[in-house]
């Protein structure tokens, strides 16, 4: 499936669901309490989405996977920071909570790291690099293997 914006596609909307999460968590009191792991956690947990949709916006596949693995680190630290606070007295009220962030986190990261796969091992260049020629050739190129295609069931052979 192909998106054309970034709310659509199902990562983003992950990474805005732990954004929001994640700032409605630090809406309690044990975590105002600890201003500095607060504003950490909810920069690192808004940053995941703000990275996947500017490299989705930027129109290069280069410039989108290196927004996905910024977007990737981002997923860690806010993990990383769940994990400390797992381990604080002070938020054990809070344990659930931090599991399920913990999993989307990972969930986004592992979602992250099979987009960028993908990525990885394409020819598209992206957006940005298709011209009116491209364009053309692409079509030729679907029409010729459309052709082929109907030329192998009419003959009966398998392709």
């Amino acid at each position: 499936m192909k998106y054309e914006r970034f709310e659509d596609l199902p990562v983003w909307q992950a990474a805005s669901n732990l954004a929001v999460r994640v700032f409605t968590m630090g809406d309690r009191t044990a975590l105002r309490s600890h201003r500095s792991l607060r504003d950490q956690v909810e920069r690192a947990a808004l940053s995941v989405s703000n990275n996947i949709a500017e490299g989705f916006e930027r129109g290069t596949t280069n410039e989108l996977l290196t927004f996905l693995y910024i977007a990737r680190g981002s997923s860690g630290e806010v993990r990383s920071m769940l994990c400390v606070m797992d381990r604080m007295a002070a938020f054990s009220d809070l344990k659930s909570e931090i599991s399920d962030l913990r999993s989307l986190a990972e969930s986004i990261s592992r979602q992250l790291r099979g987009w960028a796969q993908h990525l990885q091992d394409t020819p598209i260049r992206g957006q940005r690099h298709v011209t009116y020629k491209s364009r053309q050739i692409d079509q030729a190129r679907r029409d010729r293997n459309e052709f082929l295609r109907e030329l192998q069931e009419i003959s009966g052979k398998p392709g």
